[in-house]
């Protein structure tokens, strides 16, 4: 499903326009990517949860030549699926 798609099933569900649940969609959207590069956590019961972790910077390898190189430290989004979202998809 992509964006247009869930715009789409989030109208019919809810009975709104397309234009209404395509403002839902980007505020939440934006909302979450606020609240992430702020360094929070977003916990929706059920669902899961999305939080951002530090990953130190480190040496890799680069696969055509074998030459190392450094990787730069980075902050990774995580999202971890509550119990509801798990046992449907399992």
């Amino acid at each position: 499903m992509n964006k247009s798609e869930l715009i789409d099933a989030i109208a019919a569900d809810a009975g709104i326009t397309k234009a209404a649940a395509k403002l839902a969609l980007e505020s939440f959207l934006g909302n979450v990517s606020g609240t992430l590069k702020k360094g929070g956590r977003i916990s929706l019961v059920g669902f899961g949860s999305w939080s951002v972790s530090k990953r130190a910077a480190r040496e890799g390898r680069n696969p055509q030549t074998g030459k190392t190189i450094k990787i730069a430290a980075k902050n990774v989004v995580k999202f971890k699926a509550g119990a509801e979202l798990d046992g449907a998809v399992n």
